[in-house]
């Protein structure tokens, strides 16, 4: 089975979590954290920023690895590594490649149609308090 290493972002502003929901592909609508492939040679944390920048057009800052989630699709394998990210400069963010995001609270996490790996980030983060 083929593997696919990316990495989400896990942003947090005001107490609150970024959700993207995607504007694409086979899993169209799902609700994610954003990110994406890691490129050969590239450490995840660099991944994570230029992914970011590309997705939402906005500078973060890479924090601490909150998760890594191992998860079988029907046809690839997805190994995603979690950090936890900080807007930069008062970022403003712009949907390149989503059709929504919200920002939610701890209350409100299970408020949206998470794809199935991604539901393992939220678990995580309940477990850990938020």
């Amino acid at each position: 089975m083929k593997i696919i290493n990316v990495v989400a972002a896990i942003i947090v502003r005001d107490g609150k979590i970024l959700a993207t929901q995607r504007g694409y592909g086979e899993y169209k609508d799902g609700w994610e954290f954003p990110g994406g492939k890691i490129e050969p040679g590239e450490s995840p944390e660099d991944a994570l920023v230029r992914e970011i920048s590309e997705e939402l057009d906005a500078c973060i800052e890479a924090g601490e690895r909150l998760v890594t989630v191992e998860h079988d699709y029907s046809d690839f394998h997805l190994s995603m590594q979690c950090f936890f990210a900080s807007l930069k400069d008062d970022s403003h963010l712009k949907l390149l490649e989503h059709e929504a995001s919200r920002w939610l609270s701890f209350d409100e996490l299970d408020d949206v149609d998470w794809l199935p790996a991604d539901i393992k980030v939220v678990e995580a983060l309940k477990e850990r308090g938020f």
